[in-house]
This record gives structure tokens, C-alpha cells and sequence, in this order.
């Protein structure tokens, strides 16, 4: 047989070779470039417990994220709905660079690159992280574990939800920003992923927007609240416009987060205001949902790194931004034992006393009644289906009559007071309700040493505009934690001991 092959038949192979290598071989190099672009799913991780707390993920950008130059732009293409420049108007936290810029993200926000796109949502940090300031013009410490005292949330969830509603939301206007602060998009993201993630993210947002038109419905929250069991009820589908109106205008004060170690060990304390649950990884599963986790998407592992450095971290002392009069706190040292100790613990790392991490009913405490409603028993009954099938399904929430003994640590930096935040210093918490201010500002970061609480009578400093919170308002009042027991009656002496004493916690 002749097997020399002829030109023809030459010319033929060839052309099938290449043909094969179009049907094959290029489909499958498409394919697996596609799956290397739009696969994968790797958060920004950090060396450091610290950082991580700061800007590590707890999954909440995969059903909540933002796409990274969308979050970036949106200050700028719906800067109306905004009290003053960027998310820094919000009260959020930024740090500064080497150069002195802030940073492109701020504190309480983490990154991951999920489905193709690098994508940005809140963390833990946004609502445990504030700054201090010893004076106007001073700068500014930034503490982390404290309750995020500027940090507006409700003025956070309206901006979204009003610029996701604005005509601007749109590739028009938020391609053209992209550029003008430097995202270098590449021509796919430009002319694809970009403008495909403008379309969802507006539809979502004002999905979400329709779910939470009870935020819209209530009265200012203000920096350093959140009404939390009502966004919950959003998660379990409750029919918000039919609840009783008494669970409504609830927002109750940012948590603290030091020394976790000891409101488990050695034995569990009743935790959120209202000692809802006993269980410290419950409750921090628990908020993670507010940071835009849901059951499939948790990241337990990083959340895990946050639970290990909460445990054993504390609070920056007084002593380090102020000086304190030692003699006279030692006269105020018996005076706490007597009146408090018992229900808030030895001293600021001592946790121990008999009612200590206890629930104390509302008809004795007599604080405003708002955030111990707006938990149910239904609610209650709801968040005991979550996780189920888990190992870490939700087994202690528990509905209660009144409100927990907090343990007092880093106590000064933890005001203004109360549960709702309706006093603003320590001083004026010794003071009977009828004599506490029935108007203050709240969002300064200026620390008055001598009231032990933030500089709360001024509307305005350095161009920012502080928020009037009204004791008259649902939610708001003033009242309760007075009388003998409380020490609201002792002289003007032992209050101003005792006072220096509280200052060693």
C-alpha cells in the first residue's frame, strides 16, 4: 500500500487538527480560565488577632457583600444622603496610612474575592470599635472592644437603601466614579461583571429595603445603638406591620466585648441586656447574622479567631488618658462594695458577687421597658430552628422578665448609661431620673473626665453635627437604676468618691 500521504490529504489533516483545537481544546481552555476568574472563594486573612478583629471575615460578603469599587464610590454618587464626607460622616472608624491618608476600607469591614468579584461587607469591628479624645483638637485613640459610640447604624442601612433607590444607582454614573478614584477596571469587569453587579446589588438592596421599611418607620436610633431583635425578626419573616407596637422603637446601646473568658468561667453569666442567652458562642453566632452571615455562609473558622482574642482581651485603663485621685477613689472603695458590688462584681477584673451575670426584673430596676418586648417568646422560639441539623444548633435563648447585671469593665468608656443609653455620664446615673439631663448629644468622642461620660451639651464641634437624643422618646426614657440601693442618694461627697473609685475599672 502507498502511505505517502498527498498535499490534499495533508491540507485536510491540518485543517481538522485546527478544527478539533477550536471545538476542543479552546472551549476547555475557556472554560477552565472561567473557573479560575469566576470560582473560588478566599477572604482577606491577617497575621495578627488584632488585625483580623479589625478586618477579618466572619462570611457575611457572600449573600451581603458589596462589590469593592461599588462600596467605594457610592459616598460619592449619593453624597446627599449622607450627613457630611464618606462613610467617616457615619461615625465609622478609618485608619491612617504611612502618608497620612486614611485607608481605602474602615475599621469593622472585611474582603473577599467570591464568585469573581472582590467583595466588601461589615464585621464584628463596626460595632465594637470607637475612638477617644482627651480634649477638642487632641487626636483621636482608637479602642477596640468598646461599644462603637459614633458609629451611626441606622444612618448606615438608610444610605444604602436610599441610593440604591436614587436614578444614580446605575453604570451611567457609578462606571464613570470607579475611574475617576482610580479603579483600573480590565474589560471584562468594565464592560461586564461591573455593570451586571450594579443591576443586582440594586435589586437586592431595595429587596432588603422593602423588608426593613419598619427602620424607615421609627425613631432615630442615633450613634452607638441598634435595635437588634426586631432586625432578627426580619430574618424569621415576621409580619412587621402587624406586631404589637410596644416590641417597636427598641434600640438599646453597643456592647462592650473585653474579658469574655470570665463571663463564662467559672460559671456562665445571663448575656445581652437582657440575659437572653447563657452562652457566649451562641451569642456571638447570634450576631454574626448582623454582619450579613446566615447559616450556609458562616465562616466559623475566622469567626473562631475573633471568639479566642475576645476571650482574655480588656479594656485600656483611665489611668493612661487621665490621672485619677487615688486617695479619694480608696474612700470611694467601700462605698462601691456596698451598694454595688453584688450585682456588678468585686472591681473592673473581678467578676464576682452574688448577682453578678443575673437577670434583676424589670419591676425592681424599673429602666425603660422597650428592648426587654421587642424579645418575644415567639422570637425565642424562632432562633431555636437555627442551625439545625449543626452540631451548633441554638439551644439557650430564653425569653426574660427584666434586665442583666452587667459586669463593670472599662465601665468609662462604655457610656453614655443605661441599656438604651438615656444618661449620658456616670454622675448623672447617681442622680435620680428627675434629675438626669432630658436632652444631650450623643457621637462626640471628647472624653469629660469629670462627669465620666463624653462631652454630651454641644450640638456642633470641629464641623461635626452631633445627635439630640430625647428622653421623651419611645424607647428613650431615662428612668430606673435609682433610689437607696442604687446609690442615687447618697451626699454629694460619697458620689464624687465613689465616682473616682469607678474610674479604676
Amino acid at each position: 500500500m502507498n502511505d505517502v500521504q498527498t498535499p490534499m490529504e495533508s491540507r485536510w489533516k491540518r485543517r481538522f487538527l485546527i478544527l478539533l483545537l477550536v471545538i476542543v481544546a479552546i472551549p476547555a481552555i475557556l472554560v477552565a480560565w472561567l473557573a479560575i476568574r469566576f470560582g473560588g472563594d478566599v477572604p482577606v486573612d491577617y497575621d495578627t488577632p488584632v488585625e483580623h478583629f479589625k478586618y477579618g471575615s466572619t462570611g457575611g460578603e457572600h449573600e451581603m457583600g458589596f462589590p469593592y469599587w461599588i462600596w467605594r464610590v457610592l459616598p460619592d454618587v449619593c453624597p446627599q444622603y449622607l450627613p457630611g464626607k464618606g462613610y467617616q460622616s457615619l461615625g465609622m472608624v478609618y485608619e491612617r496610612n504611612a502618608d497620612g491618608s486614611d485607608r481605602a476600607l474602615p475599621i469593622g469591614t472585611s474582603q473577599r474575592r467570591y464568585q469573581g468579584i472582590d467583595r466588601v461587607f461589615v464585621n464584628c469591628a463596626v460595632c465594637h470599635t470607637s475612638t477617644v479624645r482627651t480634649a477638642a483638637g487632641q487626636p483621636s485613640t482608637i479602642v477596640l472592644g468598646m461599644p462603637a459610640a459614633t458609629f451611626n447604624m441606622k444612618g448606615f442601612e438608610e444610605f444604602f437603601f436610599r441610593c440604591a433607590a436614587d436614578p444614580k444607582f446605575a453604570k451611567e454614573y457609578i462606571l464613570p466614579e470607579i475611574e475617576r478614584q482610580g479603579g483600573e477596571l480590565d474589560l471584562l469587569d468594565r464592560y461586564l461583571v461591573y455593570p451586571l453587579a450594579i443591576a443586582i446589588m440594586r435589586d437586592r438592596v431595595l429587596a432588603l429595603a422593602g423588608r426593613f421599611q419598619w427602620v424607615f418607620d421609627q425613631h432615630e436610633w442615633g450613634p452607638g445603638r441598634v435595635d437588634t431583635f426586631n432586625s432578627a425578626k426580619v430574618i424569621f419573616n415576621f409580619p412587621m406591620a402587624h406586631l404589637d407596637p410596644r416590641e417597636f422603637d427598641a434600640p438599646a446601646d453597643f456592647p462592650s466585648l473585653w474579658r469574655q473568658r470570665q463571663r463564662k468561667e467559672p460559671r456562665e453569666m445571663q448575656l445581652h441586656w437582657d440575659g437572653n442567652n447563657t452562652t457566649v458562642e451562641e451569642r456571638n453566632k447570634s450576631a454574626a447574622f448582623g454582619t450579613g452571615t446566615t447559616p450556609p455562609t458562616i465562616d466559623l473558622a475566622r469567626i473562631a479567631r475573633v471568639e479566642a482574642w475576645i476571650m482574655d482581651v480588656t479594656p485600656p485603663a483611665f489611668g493612661q488618658f487621665f490621672p485619677i485621685d487615688e486617695k479619694l477613689a480608696a474612700s470611694g472603695a467601700p462605698i462601691y462594695q456596698e451598694y454595688c458590688a453584688a450585682c456588678h462584681g468585686a472591681s473592673g477584673s473581678d467578676f464576682s458577687g452574688e448577682y453578678v451575670g443575673q437577670v434583676t426584673p424589670l419591676v425592681e430596676i424599673g429602666t425603660d421597658r422597650r428592648r426587654l418586648d421587642s424579645y418575644t417568646h415567639t422570637l425565642a422560639v424562632n432562633q431555636a430552628t437555627l442551625y439545625a441539623g449543626y452540631p451548633w444548633r441554638f439551644t439557650h435563648f430564653q425569653k426574660t422578665h427584666g434586665y442583666a447585671n452587667l459586669p463593670l469593665d472599662g465601665l468609662w468608656l462604655r457610656a453614655p448609661y443605661l441599656h438604651n443609653g438615656s444618661v449620658p455620664s456616670l454622675r448623672a446615673l447617681l442622680e435620680p431620673a428627675a434629675s438626669r439631663p432630658t436632652a444631650f448629644y450623643r457621637g462626640n468622642d471628647v472624653y469629660d473626665p469629670v462627669q465620666v461620660g463624653f462631652v454630651s451639651d454641644q450640638a456642633e464641634a470641629g464641623g461635626r453635627h452631633f445627635f439630640r437624643f430625647d428622653t421623651a422618646l419611645p424607647g428613650n426614657a431615662n428612668v430606673g437604676h435609682e433610689g437607696k440601693p442604687y446609690g442615687t442618694e447618697l451626699s454629694a461627697a460619697e458620689k464624687t468618691a465613689l465616682l473616682e473609685f469607678l474610674k479604676t475599672f
